[in-house]
């Protein structure tokens, strides 16, 4: 956690939260806090009432009294309830509202953030940081304003009563009070500590959670189900300590308030008592106090409480602004250069890049002819997948240059430069949605017989009839509704929907099956033409007609031609097209 926001006041805190996301709902929160008041300061008249019960009516027997008494605590309870019942349901909009509006805003931003900062990020972590957190700071930030608008208004005039009868028993009543300011303070740092801990273990249980039903089959197949359990079972010890801990810090405040008024009651008791026995108070004038003093027991509890509970909404509050004040290193330019018209020439000229220490590209150096095709191959780790991400700026390299049609592509707008390219890979990503989505990604502009041309192309319409809804059946999370061949089909036709000059193919076809293969491999082709294709592939059969076969090997490239001119060298080439041909032979 970054130390700068440590030192951060609980009115800075709740101002961040004012800017950003209460004060567009500032009209129905005064109006709510309005209502809390009302609520509140209607305690304080209950109490004032009790004196005229006691002295007009028990003790005098004024029937006259007895009506207007009555009615006006009839009335008192009845203005509570409507007041309670509308503030409650505007700050329900209100919270749900700024809870949306938060959780909105910090998936936008995490989803600008760069492929670094996810990599070192888990899901379950940052999943906890919209849900978990968020869900914490509202739930607070509410109950603190409830505090102010209802709680202090309701002491305030429960004590305005209390010193109507009797200064001198108020200050007996409160003596205790100042004692429970350091106590207050340590539980208030104690609470803070815990609560991150606790926060902390909530984002690893998520992340726990995304690898065990992301690796469901891997676990199967393993017999890891107990091993998982037993890890999830030791986080889940963790962060019951920890959150048992902070809510023994939060209790700590209002368990004092509860002995202070204790002796706060014994005080007044026996100072009290003394004078109504000499007669210098009545009954009513007692019975009012006790009152006032009896009602203003739990909004006090609540607001020692609420101080444990803010420092609970702090440590969420700094692990959100945490994630809020990471920023992308990877934008787009001041003042960007035009996206180029038509399919482009891409080169790498002298591309370095590594993984930390781990060298990745070093110094790869080739062109991708205007829609024509050009193929990558080499062994795993040479560094292929990596060209990729470096053309659409995931990753930006340490050096050397990536240009399109001439120009870097640092100088194309983030937007601009990844709509020349559709991506096809072999792990085609499919939402849980229904096919029509997946294809459509959120464009309403694409008519039925665009649509179909491309379900055609390829190749979906195959087999749309076997599924039960057509093409508004769902994928299943992951596509896992789909087969291998009918998710890469899915895939292509998105990218056919998105008709970009560039298409870049990451062995979308090493997972399927001879049949699938030659359907999938015959729609590659249809969607490659006109356009500047990249193909990786393991398997060199399916790159063999590509117009430039690039070899790499260690992030660095080590031949470049066609597939009979690189067979005629005798060079890695060669000896991967021996070792596929030879293990096929054996295969049949």
């Amino acid at each position: 956690m970054p130390n700068r926001h440590n030192t951060q006041s609980t009115s800075q805190l709740f101002a961040w939260l004012w800017r950003d996301y209460l004060r567009p709902h500032k009209g129905t929160l005064i109006a709510a806090i309005l209502f809390m008041a009302i609520e509140g300061s209607m305690l304080g008249f209950l109490s004032y009432m009790i004196q005229p019960m006691f002295d007009n009516v028990f003790l005098q027997g004024e029937k006259n009294a007895l009506w207007w008494v009555g009615f006006g605590i009839l009335a008192t309870f009845t203005i509570r309830a409507i007041s309670s019942a509308a503030q409650k349901i505007l700050m329900t909009k209100v919270n749900q509202s700024a809870a949306a509006g938060m959780r909105s805003h910090l998936l936008r931003h995490l989803m600008l953030l760069d492929g670094g900062f996810h990599q070192v990020n888990p899901p379950g972590q940052l999943i906890e940081r919209v849900q978990g957190d968020v869900t914490v700071v509202n739930q607070i930030w509410a109950a603190l304003l409830t505090g102010i608008g209802r709680d202090l208004i309701a002491v305030i005039v429960l004590f305005s009563v209390a010193l109507s009868v009797d200064w001198r028993w108020t200050v007996v009543a409160l003596v205790g009070i100042p004692f429970l300011v350091l106590p207050s303070l340590l539980a208030q740092a104690y609470v803070r500590k815990r609560a991150g801990a606790a926060r902390d273990l909530a984002g690893r249980m998520a992340t726990r959670l995304d690898e065990v039903f992301h690796g469901i089959n891997a676990i199967k197949l393993n017999a890891l189900e107990a091993y998982q359990s037993k890890r999830y079972d030791d986080l889940g010890d963790a962060r019951v300590q920890a959150e048992v801990r902070a809510v023994a810090g939060q209790a700590t405040v209002p368990a004092l308030v509860d002995i202070m008024t204790g002796v706060g009651f014994l005080g007044v008791l026996v100072f009290g008592g003394a004078e109504i026995i000499a007669g210098e108070k009545t009954v009513g004038q007692f019975m009012s106090f006790f009152t006032a003093m009896s009602l203003a027991f739990e909004p006090l509890r609540r607001l020692g409480l609420m101080s444990g509970q803010w420092q609970t909404a702090v440590a969420s509050i700094e692990r959100l602004q945490s994630v809020l004040n990471e920023t992308p290193s990877l934008t787009s330019p001041s003042t960007p250069q035009a996206a180029p018209k038509g399919a482009p020439e891409i080169a790498l000229n002298d591309v370095a890049l590594s993984y930390g220490d781990l060298p990745v590209l070093r110094g790869t150096t080739f062109t991708a002819a205007a829609g024509k095709t050009t193929a990558l191959v080499g062994a795993s780790g040479a560094g292929k997948s990596t060209i990729f991400n470096v053309l659409t700026r995931l990753v930006d390299p340490s050096s050397g240059v990536v240009t399109v049609n001439g120009t870097p592509n640092t100088e194309l707008a983030l937007p601009d430069l990844r709509g020349l390219f559709s991506v096809v890979s072999q792990d085609a990503a499919l939402f849980d949605e229904t096919l029509r989505d997946n294809i459509l990604l959120g464009r309403s502009d694409v008519s039925e017989a665009a649509l179909k041309h491309v379900l055609d192309a390829a190749h979906v319409s195959d087999f749309l009839p076997q599924l039960p809804n057509g093409i508004d059946s769902p994928a299943g999370p992951r596509g896992s509704n789909l087969s291998g061949g009918q998710r890469q089909r899915i895939a292509i036709a998105r990218a056919l929907l998105r008709d970009t000059p560039v298409l870049l193919l990451d062995e979308a076809t090493s997972a399927l099956d001879t049949k699938s293969e030659a359907i999938v491999q015959g729609a590659l082709e249809a969607l490659s033409e006109g356009r500047t294709t990249l193909v990786i592939a393991h398997r060199l059969s399916t790159v063999r007609n590509a117009h430039s076969i690039v070899v790499m090997d260690q992030g660095r490239v080590v031949d470049q031609g066609t597939h009979d001119e690189l067979l005629q060298r005798d060079g890695i080439y060669a000896d991967l097209h021996r070792l596929q041909f030879s293990q096929k032979k054996a295969a049949t």
